[in-house]
């Protein structure tokens, strides 16, 4: 699928980021030896048990909810987190960026979805920490953009909806918050079963597992 997937792809500048959570190294291993470079996984110590086994010039994102307390055990080589979704979290990313002496490129968690269980910020929210005295002293981390998870659904027009307020969203933090840094241009969103949607409605990163490696 991944020869399939990438010409999907290939007239926009949107990044295939192929989810390996759940599957062993030797999976992963061989979409690397067929080109794939950005895997996206969801637990803190799956991820570092792959990082210490696999090329060192893969990028790692997080991409699942990241308790704080783990955020020190990633610290050392991710590449993007996906999932900021409070002004806690993203203190503690700061902080331990600051002691691996880098700087660590992040996306704010946006909740676009009719289901609750699903983690994200509002826009007020998002405004808030923005805004906030202590983002503001933050230099280890570095807001590249936002990242969203649409409903579960077959409704595609609903779907495309969510996509379309997680751009908007985009746009309006990029144009009160962000007008003047290029790097901020980040949109995850779009899963295996709805990436072609996501690509059409903006996304730059659409996060594909099933399609790549299978169901769980």
């Amino acid at each position: 699928m991944l020869e399939k997937i990438k010409p999907d792809l290939a007239p926009t500048r949107t990044q295939l980021v192929a989810v390996s959570k759940t599957k062993p190294t030797s999976a992963i291993q061989d979409l690397y030896d067929r080109g794939q470079r950005i895997f996206g996984e969801n637990r803190v110590q799956e991820m570092v048990e792959k990082w210490e086994a696999l090329p060192r010039d893969i990028e790692w994102h997080l991409i699942g909810h990241l308790q704080r307390n783990k955020v020190k055990y990633i610290a050392p080589f991710v590449s993007l987190i996906h999932s900021i979704d409070s002004l806690r979290l993203l203190k503690e990313v700061d902080k331990q960026a600051q002691r691996q002496e880098r700087v660590i490129d992040v996306l704010l968690q946006f909740h676009i979805s009719e289901e609750t269980t699903k983690f994200g910020l509002e826009l007020d929210e998002a405004r808030a920490l923005l805004d906030s005295e202590d983002y503001r002293a933050m230099a280890h981390i570095r807001v590249v953009g936002v990242m969203g998870m649409a409903t579960f659904t077959d409704r595609k027009e609903q779907v495309r909806a969510e996509f379309r307020n997680l751009r908007q969203i985009f746009e309006e933090l990029q144009q009160s918050y962000f007008d003047s840094t290029p790097h901020f241009f980040e949109i995850s969103m779009g899963m295996s079963g709805d990436y072609l949607l996501a690509v059409e409605e903006g996304s730059t990163l659409v996060r594909i597992g099933s399609l790549l490696f299978g169901a769980r």
